[in-house]
């Protein structure tokens, strides 16, 4: 037998062996021996990373321009107020301090707008580093079937919320149930919030 035909089964063979390398990794467009749909699964567990991580970043830029305008507005207003209490009273200084009022009460709306921004930033980076953790357990095949590193990764994700109803989430979803559901019940937990009740953290 030739050795190019040796040489040949061999790297067959290796390949075989071992679906993981990534010596001349394959991928969906171009798939051959070597292609795995576990790597298929890491490289879209990372697209996602990737994009949430962008997502964040360029979240985070248009918040702190928010925030540095705000804080300018502020100090502005508090400006306009002290020398509108300067003037004598009339119409003029009624129509000022009136709408120095009604600019603070705006201001109370942004801040709470800001308070949501920073939970939703807290749970879009939970998921990214969520989607990490699962990308590090699949591409390793000592842990990819074993339940006990699943557990692991599970309870591991669990203790990172902060939130009492995402934890009551994720124990209505590993439980069986549909996404539909598990977002029902975070439907009423708002609603109690709404109605007066303390969100735990």
């Amino acid at each position: 037998m030739a050795n190019a035909d040796l040489t040949s089964i061999y790297t067959f063979t290796k390949q075989a062996e071992n679906p993981m390398s990534d010596t001349t990794p394959s991928n969906a467009q171009n798939p051959d021996l070597d292609w795995s749909q576990i790597r298929e699964t890491i490289q879209m567990l990372n697209l996602a990373v990737a994009q949430i991580e962008n997502a964040m970043r360029e979240g985070d830029d248009s918040i702190n321009t928010l925030t540095d305008s705000f804080t300018s507005m502020i100090g502005g207003s508090e400006v306009i107020r002290l020398a509108g209490e300067a003037l004598d009273d009339g119409n003029e200084k009624k129509a000022i301090l009136e709408n120095c009022e009604e600019i603070n009460k705006k201001m109370q709306s942004t801040i709470i707008a800001f308070q949501f921004y920073d939970k939703l930033s807290q749970r879009i980076s939970h998921v990214s580093n969520s989607l990490s953790a699962l990308s590090s357990l699949v591409g390793n095949p000592q842990q990819l079937y074993n339940p006990f590193e699943w557990k692991g990764l599970q309870e591991k994700i669990k203790s990172k919320y902060t939130i009492e109803r995402d934890r009551e989430m994720f124990d209505i979803l590993l439980n069986g149930a549909t996404v539909e559901e598990a977002l029902q019940v975070t439907l009423e937990k708002s609603k109690q919030i709404d109605d007066g009740d303390i969100e735990l953290f």
